[in-house]
């Protein structure tokens, strides 16, 4: 295994300027979640008033419950797409409150689509009583099956409104609209995150929730068979939960980004196998791999253009896989 050595907070804060946070309140949508929970942390050790609002969905109350002793964090146990009344005055409005494993698509595609549009358009409308910045988390999925390379912001996607996947992808991108159409008729100050995969302390390894990398160190760390989809030639780029955390604290914040529209990921490409069999080696296992028919609408590629996040925000993926998968399975797959 590479050796790590490691605190994600401190990696996270000391990338921020903390004037941007401090003595500033915030609501977290979808913060009892994997990318969340790291969002309410880091904004708590920037000094920033946290209010995380979480159904617990697919959120996991462990993930908060070491913040909840702090003066500066409030939980509220509510679903976003229901009638939000929080009078609370914020600064900023982070929404990220969404399903969003490819499993869970089949399973509840209704609700996947009411937090990204209705839940939306309630998180839009306290940014706007608040006159805060408003950030919303989208997807590389907007995308869909993607013809350039590596894929800018101005790519207009190639998506499948009625596949399995229709219910998130195209809810993402109802969202974005909403968030358009909210600067350009109200004037709220909005910024799209259009996050590529990102792994970490906290992503589900269990069942529908699954994603790949927790789902394949789980299944090496259990000696069981790890599932490769297809031949495991489609690719993708993976972002370690602080590279990720950064970018979108420093996007929510900057001046200059009203209205933008930045991916964030890593430019690191890999295939899935190769992947399998990086795990593999740091997990210092016998490779045991087994072939599955690839998914309907499954993407073949996904490499993110992050030039635009690097030229905004000074912004660019540290963490190696090799890295970031070694943190993980330090932390142990129990804590996935």
């Amino acid at each position: 295994m590479v050796n790590v050595s490691f605190n994600e907070i401190n990696e996270i804060i000391s990338k921020i300027t903390p004037s941007y946070y401090e003595g500033k309140r915030a609501l977290v949508t979808g913060g009892a979640g994997f990318l969340g929970s790291w969002m309410c942390e880091s904004l708590l050790a920037l000094g920033a008033n946290v209010v995380c609002l979480d159904n617990y969905s697919s959120g996991r109350e462990e993930n908060i419950v070491h913040l909840q002793s702090n003066p500066n964090f409030t939980m509220i146990v509510q679903d976003v797409s229901k009638d939000l009344s929080l009078d609370d005055p914020f600064d900023y409005v982070f929404h990220l409150a969404s399903r969003a494993g490819p499993f869970e698509f089949a399973e509840f595609p209704i609700e996947i689509i009411r937090s990204n549009t209705i839940g939306t358009m309630h998180a839009l409308e306290i940014a706007t009583k608040n006159h805060a910045k408003f950030l919303f988390t989208s997807t590389s999925e907007t995308y869909g099956e993607p013809s350039v390379f590596p894929t800018p912001e101005t790519y207009r996607g190639n998506v499948n409104a009625v596949g399995p996947r229709g219910c998130y992808d195209e809810a993402k991108r109802c969202g974005e609209a909403l968030c358009m159409a909210y600067l350009r008729q109200k004037g709220v100050d909005v910024r799209i995150a259009r996050i590529f995969n990102t792994y970490g302390p906290r992503i589900r390894a269990d069942g529908i929730y699954g994603r790949v990398i927790p789902r394949f160190m789980d299944q090496i760390v259990h000696e069981q068979p790890v599932t490769i989809f297809g031949d495991g030639s489609q690719t993708r780029c993976f972002c370690y939960v602080t590279d990720t955390v950064v970018g979108l604290l420093r996007l929510a914040a900057y001046d200059g980004c009203t209205g933008e529209v930045v991916n964030i990921g890593s430019s690191h490409e890999m295939t899935i196998l190769e992947l399998a069999k990086m795990i593999y080696t740091i997990c210092d296992k016998e490779e045991n791999l087994t072939y599955h028919p690839m998914p309907q609408d499954d993407p073949t590629r996904r490499l993110p253009d992050v030039s635009k996040a690097e030229n905004m925000l000074g912004w660019k993926a540290d963490v190696t896989p090799e890295i970031g998968i070694s943190r993980l399975l330090v932390y142990g797959t129990e804590t996935l």
